[in-house]
């Protein structure tokens, strides 16, 4: 009995671990740079840049949507067209640079600009990047646009109330893409 409720308990821990796990997974941007190379196929080897469609092309596959996946989707779907041409290719493909990963800052911060995203950022981090914002910003005013597909959302920031630890729904987790206006 007491090995039944164990295997249940590890089959039910896995399954949640790995689905949380696979919800935190990158996905590729364009502008992202992937090395990518076939085992034991030294012409298959190359450096690639996501191009803004999202598409990158690889000799014998031709063209892959990169964007929105994970590296191992683009492996699984490179393995997939290789193997017309080869038997049994594996594939690597790894992250090189996370350029097309940024956020857009504009209006009154002392330093606007586009930024790479490292790792996940709120909108204060975001700020903070941009060297805080200026003595004539209208803190409660910050808006971040985000597109979705062809539609675009306005979210507020409230950075007066998050300062004073309210309204701390308002500092969200940014996404790729993602366009802070400070007014």
């Amino acid at each position: 009995m007491l090995k039944r409720f164990l295997v249940l308990f590890v089959a039910l821990f896995s399954l949640f671990s790995s689905t949380t796990f696979a919800a935190e997974r990158y996905l590729l941007n364009s502008g992202d740079v992937l090395d990518i190379s076939v085992w034991n196929e030294e012409s298959l080897q190359k450096q690639v840049t996501v191009l803004p469609d999202g598409v990158i092309t690889f000799p014998l596959a031709g063209e892959v949507v990169a964007k929105d996946k994970t590296v191992a989707e683009v492996e699984e779907e490179l393995t997939k067209k290789l193997s017309e041409y080869l038997a049994d290719p594996v594939v690597t493909v790894s992250v090189t640079n996370v350029e097309g990963n940024r956020v857009h800052i504009l209006g009154k911060v002392l330093n606007p600009g586009s930024f790479v995203m490292n790792q996940p950022l709120d909108a204060m981090q975001a700020l903070s990047l941009a060297g805080g914002l200026s003595p004539y910003a209208e803190e409660n005013n910050i808006i971040v646009l985000r597109r979705d597909g062809n539609k675009q959302q306005v979210l507020p920031v409230k950075y007066a109330e998050i300062k004073k630890g309210k309204a701390l729904n308002t500092n969200i987790t940014l996404e790729s893409g993602d366009v802070i206006i400070v007014p």
